[in-house]
């Protein structure tokens, strides 16, 4: 059993790493980041698939 929170709204998940919610439903979209949906609107975000993300993102920033 899992201690740490891994499921966020998408709001929580883009504040969490200061990025838009826009970024993080794009990812959605993708299929790049995993979602629970409720009425078929994104109401779960899982927060290591948006970690994985933002390091994919500054990694190519860095570049």
């Amino acid at each position: 059993m899992s201690l740490v929170k891994t499921w966020y709204s998408p709001e929580s998940a883009a504040d969490k790493f200061g990025i838009g919610k826009a970024a993080v439903l794009e990812w959605v979209d993708e299929g790049l980041v995993r979602c629970e949906r409720e009425g078929g609107k994104v109401s779960f975000v899982n927060i290591d698939d948006v970690r994985l993300q933002v390091e994919a993102m500054v990694r190519q920033q860095e570049k």
